[in-house]
Formats: structure tokens, sequence, C-alpha cells
């Protein structure tokens, strides 16, 4: 199968990252309004790796794309002196991008791709016109230099005959960078054929008769021989010199460009430009690719080595020790625990090492919230800045895979339901540009990511009404706390959106964000103040492989509870319960009330105990809620490993409850427990 290809892995993977650097370059360099020289080359070698390795492996539509773009970037290393607005490049390139996103991510999903059609024309075309508007911009100082150059020295007269390479392809923008590369020396000059760029059969034309230059300059043959030669893909090269009676020359115009100002750019075919801008959404922009493959630094691989060399070590002293018979059984025994010491502290540092080579920085995700939010920026009419902090913090691969949608979703609610307008920040006496805050913090085993915005906040009485029509609450559901209030909007369809737009306002997304953070053992809660800002704060494990858990143990069956979400254990007395209104068993715990899930009968088991008195009860919080667990008994707590649910459990409805099992020391199987799962069940102890 081709997903098991290294070759095709290696390929998404790379051109992955060669596609969200060149993403990168672009958004940095926005503010100055300029790509440095060293930008310049890097996006250039960019575009060349990725139109070879994908030539390499049939994908044409990017091939073509990427090379238009490295002509494009080749001929900006070779003159600096191109003026050019640099948004109308920023679009450009940044149109590509998300069509090289799409490509690689229909290719990677083994989903129908454009790859065999025509869509790269529309982006293609766009680079071929803005390479003619850089031309057409040239042409204002020629008059200048046709006067400056015939006054002070005597012409001659040139033809120069081309041929490129095999490999060439787009001969026609190779031998416009020809013309550009000896415009400042030339004077008066045609070529033949006469439209390089306007003319779709040029390319055709040059590469089955070449391309001819006839023009007049002050320089002599070496020079012009040396500055032809610096040409890219140039197979062969002719120079002569002509009698000035045999020159053809027409016109000391290149007809390479039309008559447009680049300053306010716009497309000659303006059905392409349309066409290429409706292709770019910002839902497209931000495609992702879940590459099976992630780069390792070198250092954690020679630990690796080192590791499972003194691993072996270990082994082979063991064995050889259990082997000898001869020595004292005293002596041995010591020596053996000694080993097994050893071969404990070999095996944690190995855990420890393999997981430190799954984490990878959330610099990837945190950056493409970078381009989400410059463009819908553009399409909403608001500036807004992003700060981003902490992108360096590393958490599991498998984890980071899961948090890029819910991510998108919150930055685009700060956006558009956040963000006011300028005047309107401005009339509340706020900075006319808003701000958005995205942080992650190293919690212990748990990574905090918070989303921050100084918009209008949260109205909490408009959305309890909302919740209130939409017969989320029932009326006697009038006490609640800010966090419970502002979660009410995780539910689905609910919005405080009155206004259905391209991005939010149907009451779908943030019901996402909630479902996918409880997927992954993660809690979301919001904080907010009406006129100042919203903060949404996301906890999720630093990794979904292993986890600190408590083993408990109901009638014959063990679980395991996440550590993460238990705040103490203890055993009620008497006089500690109580019932509600309802007749559902409560336990109070230094005056707060909390409900009681007696888990033998949430589960359907047996239990030894009948009487919370008797076991232990579990505080467990998920989301700023809290809850008891009875259990039988706590067996201890360790580091667990996360295995999947056989695909028997399939048919129990409870499946929910469980988010996976794990095999303990002495061969049994534990249940791992939904906290989030249990903490929104309404199986409450209703009876002793």
């Amino acid at each position: 199968m081709r997903d098991a290809d290294p070759i095709f892995e290696m390929y998404i993977h790379e051109s992955t990252q060669m596609i969200e650097l060149t993403e990168s370059i672009v958004l940095d360099y926005e503010q100055q309004n300029a790509l440095t020289d060293t930008a310049i080359n890097e996006i250039f070698r960019n575009m060349h790796t990725l139109k070879g390795s994908s030539a390499m492996m049939g994908f044409t539509g990017i091939t073509d794309t990427a090379h238009a773009l490295e002509d494009l970037f080749q001929m900006l290393r070779e003159d600096r002196e191109f003026k050019y607005s640099f948004t109308n490049l920023s679009n450009i390139i940044l149109q590509c991008v998300d069509y090289f996103k799409r490509e690689i991510s229909a290719i990677a999903n083994h989903s129908p791709s454009d790859e065999q059609s025509n869509s790269a024309v529309p982006t293609i075309t766009l680079i071929q016109q803005f390479i003619q508007q850089l031309q057409q911009k040239s042409d204002s100082s020629l008059n200048a230099l046709v006067t400056t150059l015939e006054e002070n020295s005597p012409l001659t007269t040139y033809q120069a005959h081309l041929r490129f390479t095999d490999d060439c392809e787009m001969e026609n923008i190779r031998a416009f960078q020809t013309v550009h590369k000896l415009e400042d020396s030339m004077i008066d000059y045609s070529h033949v054929p006469e439209k390089l760029i306007e003319d779709e059969t040029s390319q055709n034309y040059i590469r089955e008769h070449g391309f001819q230059l006839t023009f007049r300059s002050k320089l002599a043959l070496s020079e012009l021989e040396q500055r032809i030669q610096q040409t890219s893909y140039l197979a062969s090269a002719e120079l002569i010199i002509l009698d000035v009676e045999d020159v053809p020359i027409v016109s000391s115009t290149p007809a390479l460009a039309s008559k447009d100002s680049l300053d306010s750019y716009i497309p000659v075919n303006n059905s392409v430009h349309e066409q290429v801008m409706n292709s770019t959404t910002t839902q497209q922009a931000t495609v992702s690719v879940k590459s099976s493959v992630i780069s390792v630094n070198v250092q954690k691989l020679d630990r690796l080595m080192d590791l499972v060399g003194e691993l072996v070590i270990s082994e082979a002293m063991l064995n050889s020790e259990l082997a000898r018979a001869d020595s004292p059984i005293e002596a041995r025994q010591s020596s053996q625990a000694a080993q097994r010491n050893q071969l404990r502290k070999i095996t944690g540092e190995l855990q420890d090492t393999i997981m430190a080579i799954r984490m990878i920085p959330l610099s990837p995700s945190f950056h493409r919230m970078r381009r989400l939010t410059r463009d819908m920026s553009q399409k909403l009419d608001k500036e807004v800045h992003i700060e981003l902090i902490g992108e360096e913090t590393e958490i599991d691969k498998s984890v980071i895979d899961q948090i890029a949608d819910p991510l998108m979703h919150i930055v685009r609610n700060a956006m558009d339901h956040g963000i006011e307008q300028q005047h309107i920040r401005q009339a509340n006496g706020k900075q006319p540009i808003g701000k958005i805050t995205l942080e992650a913090r190293n919690i212990g085993s748990d990574v905090l990511l918070i989303i921050t915005d100084d918009g209008q906040g949260i109205d909490r009485e408009r959305l309890i009404q909302k919740a209130y029509s939409a017969g989320l609450l029932a009326p006697h559901q009038v006490e609640l706390s800010d966090r419970e209030a502002y979660h009410l909007i995780f539910h689905p369809g609910l919005s405080t959106k009155e206004v259905i737009t391209e991005f939010s306002g149907r009451g779908v997304g943030m019901d996402v964000v909630a479902k996918n953070i409880e997927q992954i053992g993660g809690t979301i809660y919001i904080d907010s103040e009406l006129g100042k800002g919203t903060s949404i704060t996301i906890k999720i494990p630093l990794t979904l492989a292993i986890i600190d858990g408590m083993t408990v143990r109901v009638g014959n069956s063990h679980y395991t509870l996440p550590t993460t979400s238990i705040k103490e254990s203890f055993r009620p007395g008497e006089r500690d319960l109580l019932t509600d209104p309802a007749g559902n068993l409560m336990v109070m715990v230094r005056g707060e009330c909390y409900s009681i899930i007696n888990l033998a009968h949430y589960l359907k088991q047996h239990s030894q105990y009948n009487h919370p008195t008797e076991g232990i009860l579990v505080m467990i919080e998920n989301e700023s809620r809290t809850i008891c667990l009875l259990v039988d008994e706590l067996i201890g707590q360790q580091q667990v490993v996360i295995k999947p649910l056989p695909p028997y459990f399939k048919q129990f409805k409870r499946l929910n409850a469980f988010s996976g099992c794990t095999l303990l020391g002495n061969g049994n199987i534990s249940i791992i427990m939904n906290m989030a799962e249990l903490v929104t069940s309404n199986h409450t102890t209703n009876s002793l």
C-alpha cells in the first residue's frame, strides 16, 4: 500500500514543512512590507526543492506551480532593484501555499485531487501576470537609460541565440529572465518569439527553435557573454556581432507586459484572479496534513541507543547471575536485587526517552493561527495582532493532531465574535488594533493552552437567556456560577451571534471544541468580562500513551482513574451524608455538597459494600465540576500504558464511560474510566 511507502511518507512530511516555512516567512515580513535577501533565498530554495521532489513523485500540478514561483524568486534574487507591492506579492505566495496545502492534503488522505486537471493554471497565470507587472515597472526608466547610453558611448549590435536544457520547462520565463538581466545594458532590442508571456505558444517555440535576441549595447562581447552564461537552465548560448544594416530591430520597448500599473496591481485576466481568490477561503488556508513522520533530535536518538546498549548488558549480567549455582544463595539474591534495580532504572529512562522522541513543539499549530488571523482580518475589515507565547512547548504528536481544530474554532470565534470594529473600539476607549494571545504553559504532566482576546467579552445574562429559550436550562436553574454560565456556549446549536456569517452564527464549532478536548482527556473553561475580553483555558495531557493512574477495585473488577482528575479520597462518616430533594445521596465536605456516583450501580456490577461509610469516596474534578465516586478499595497509584478497547466492548451502551484499558503488573486488565463522562452523568446514587 502506498501509505506504507517510506518515500511517500517522507515526501508528505518534507513538503508540508517547506510549505509551512514559506508561509511563516511571508507572515513574518508582512509587517515590514518587504522581504530581505535571506528570505527571498529561503523561499527560492523551498520552491526549488518542492519542485524537484514533486516531479520525482509525479505530481505535475505542484511541480508546475512551484516552478513558476521559483522563476519569480529567481528574478527577485538576480535584481533587488525591482519595485513591487509587497501586499500583492504576499497574496500571490499565500495563494500558492493554499494550493499546495490542498493538494498535499488530498494526496496524503488518498482523496481525489486536482493533479490531473488544470487546477494549477489559474495560480500559475497569476504568477506570470505579476512577472509582467515587474517588467512594466522597469519601463519607466528605460528612456533615460537609452539617452545616457547613446550620449556617452558608441553602440555595437549583437545577436544572441539561446537554447535551454531538456528539463528546463517554462522556457519563455527563462528567456524573459535573460532579457531582464541584459536590460540595463541594451538600447533597442527585439526577440523571437515576440511575446514571451502573453503568447502560450512561445514556450513550445523556444523549446524547438531556441530563443533569439537582437540588441544594441555599449558593452564588450566578453562581458555580455558572461552575463548571458548566468541564465538558469542554459544549455548553449551563441553571441555574435552584426552589422547595423542587418539588424531587424523594430522597437525599443519589449513586448512582455501590459500597461497596467504595478502599485494598483490588477491581473490582466480578472476572471483568473477571482477564481484563485474564491478557491482560497479561510477554511482551506488552515488545511493541515497529519503525517506519520516526525523530525527527531539526533541527541535523543543517541540517548536511546545508549539505553538500549545498557539494557542488553544488564540483561546479560542478570542471566549470568541466575546461571551461577556455585555461589551462596544470599550473595546471589543480593546481586540479583541490584541487577533488578539497575534494570528498572534503565527501563524507566528508556520510557522517558521514547516519550521525549514523540514530543514535538506547538509552534506549527500556533503559526497556523497567524495565517487564519491575517485572512479573517482582511475579510472582516478588522486589524488584529496575534501574539504567541510558549510556542516552543512540546507535547505528544497524537495530542497536537487533536487540538488543531479546537484552536482554529476558538481563534475564529475571537475574531468574529470578540474583536470589535475599529470605530467601535475607539469609541469605547480601546486601541484600534485588536489583540489575540495564544499561550502555552507546562504544569506537571499537563499543558495549559490559554487563548485570550481584548474584545467585547461575553454577555452572561444574554447567554443564559439564550439557553433558556433553547430549552437548555430549566426555570429553577437560576443560580449559575460565571464559569457554569459561560460553559453553556459549548452546547450544540447555541450561538450568541444574531447574524449568520461565513465564520460563525450557526451554533456549531464550540461544541466540536469541547468534544475534541474531552476525547483526549482534557478540560476547557471560559472566563470573560463584558467589554474587556474573553479568556479560554484548555488543559490537556502531555501524552495519550502513558498516564498516572489510580487503580481502584469495584467487586472483583479493577478500574483506573487518571490522577490528574483526583482531588482527594476519604471514607465519609454517617453525619456527612445527606439526600437532595430528588432523593439522590450527597456528601458534605468542608461545607460543600457533592453528588455521589456508586460506581458499582453505574456499571451494573456487584459491590462488596452497600453503604458509603464502608467504602471509599474518590473526589474527581472535570471542567470545574466535582463529584465523588464510591469504590470498594484503592489498590494503588502507578503509571499505566493506555491501550484501545477491544472490539468486543462496542456492544455495551456504557462504552462512553471508558477511555481505554491497561494491563496491570499481575496480568489483570484494568479499564480506564472517562472522567468527563462520569462527571456529566446523571447516574447518582439515590439509595443506600
